[in-house]
């Protein structure tokens, strides 16, 4: 047997494996009678291990594991450390908050908190906007880059895109968000053991020595010219973990999903566990490949992989990554679909409509959309950077509105409303046109600059019994 069909036989088992325990966990699961809640909570009956597996592959999924490799530099492992603050803000903060108000998506928060039903309708926009653009097409782009360049398959990646789009849809369309959950935790657990062999091969073929890598890539110091210069740690670094750990439909989700509130927060610590760790399968294998083939961007992790592991493993390794995949587009599918549902359809369309039926056209939708944007991020310098910088054109804004909602009980809900506008305009002003500093800077002036401007407005409207 030769070596592609052992690795394609075996990728189709694990793949298939996956699936077919997936649906015998979801038939013998205990549903819920309220239909938004079972569709896109899984009926709040997660246990702590599927909240902490699903927390985990939702966010390390190819854009992260090809992304962070691809940058090949040891800076960018401030993307997982930091990521610990932002998840215990959310056990501990934010979590209470979403159960107290029962809610099914993270933006009934703020109509709750401000008593305003527009606030969340512009957030929830943002949100799918967010999700169209930018998430959805990253993940479609980044998991085919890596099939690509592991299997030297002659395919467009808009070919390979459209095939992941396809699988991730049935998952969404058709398991709500109990599918995914399930299906996250298995592929989560082959992705840390065979993401950790990876790893140690890698290690292996180079002697167990870095030596030879530029010393600037082995630093977590970064300097004014880096992505990640040492001193946005002190600005915008934190805020941009808050964002999207703590308000992020797409993450947060999992939690809402919970049992408990308790439950909730052992899988969020658990998760916070595992960041610490993950470093050492989506950081140091890129190092790794600058020494073997130097500076090769996105391309670094599909193909060491390929050329490190034994042939039967490296087909096992195919199958956790396209579940990381998956595991990160249907999962964006579902909170679009939810966020459009909940927020959107039943309160200015249909009150009375399928929740299931909408959602899943929604992600038919949102699919065929994010297809069409894939091409637009073949020619991105490093991929991870990419989408950190365009995830503020909205990530502050709607930060801003969180942290009011949270800590400032004065605020008007048109103050809000205003700032939210503001900030996004500010910071595609930054973006676009002027950009006077790093992007990461420039995101915390733009959080700080929206919050000024809601409680400024919102005193203003006091003075004037508006």
């Amino acid at each position: 047997m030769s070596n592609t069909v052992l690795q394609g036989s075996i990728f189709a088992a694990l793949t298939l494996l996956v699936a077919a325990l997936t649906w015998y966990k979801c038939r013998h699961a205990v549903h819920a009678a309220d239909a938004s809640r079972e569709y896109f909570l899984a009926g709040g009956r997660l246990s702590w291990p599927f909240v902490a597996g699903s927390l985990l592959l939702t966010n390390i999924s190819a854009e992260q594991i090809v992304g962070m490799n691809g940058a090949q530099s040891l800076l960018v492992a401030w993307w997982e450390f930091g990521a610990a603050a932002g998840l215990l803000i959310l056990a501990r903060v934010l979590i209470p908050l979403y159960y107290r108000y029962r809610c099914t998506t993270t933006t009934e928060l703020l109509e709750r908190r401000f008593g305003d039903a527009g606030i969340r309708t512009i957030v929830s926009v943002l949100f799918l906007l967010g999700y169209l653009f930018i998430l959805l097409p990253v993940v479609l782009y980044t998991g085919s880059i890596f099939m690509q360049s592991m299997f030297k398959v002659d395919l467009p990646i808009v070919v390979i895109a459209a095939g992941f789009a396809a699988i991730g849809l049935a998952y969404a369309a058709f398991g709500g968000l109990r599918a995914i959950a399930i299906s996250d935790t298995f592929n989560g657990i082959g992705l840390l053991v065979i993401g950790a062999a990876v790893t140690l091969f890698a290690l292996d073929t180079v002697g167990w020595s870095l030596e030879g890598v530029p010393v600037e890539r082995l630093t977590l110091w970064g300097d004014s010219n880096s992505d990640i210069p040492w001193h946005t740690l002190l600005t915008g670094m934190l805020f941009i973990h808050i964002f999207y750990w703590g308000t992020n439909m797409v993450i947060v989700q999992r939690a809402l999903a919970a049992e408990s509130i308790a439950e909730a927060q052992k899988g969020i610590y658990a998760a916070i566990g595992f960041k610490l760790v993950i470093p050492f399968i989506v950081v140091l294998p890129g190092l790794i490949a600058f020494k073997l083939y130097g500076d090769i961007g996105d391309q670094a992790y599909g193909r060491l992989v390929g050329d490190v592991l034994p042939p039967w493993l490296s087909g096992a390794f195919a199958a956790v990554i396209a579940g990381a995949v998956l595991s990160s587009f249907n999962s964006c599918l579902n909170s679009a679909s939810a966020l459009y549902t909940c927020d959107l359809h039943l309160k200015y369309v249909n009150a009375g409509a399928d929740v299931r039926r909408i959602g899943q056209r929604v992600a038919i939708l949102c699919t065929l959309g994010s297809l069409t944007m894939v091409p637009l991020y073949q020619h991105s310098r490093s991929i991870i950077d990419t989408l950190q910088r365009v995830n503020g054109l909205y990530s502050m804004p709607v930060l801003a509105a969180f942290l009011v909602a949270v800590f400032h009980q004065g605020a008007r809900a048109t103050a809000v409303k205003i700032g939210l506008l503001f900030g996004a305009g500010l910071y595609a002003l930054f973006t676009f046109v002027w950009s006077p500093l790093h992007y990461i800077h420039l995101m915390a002036i733009t959080l700080a600059a929206t919050i000024a401007v809601i409680v400024a407005l919102s005193r203003v409207g006091a003075w004037s019994g508006r």
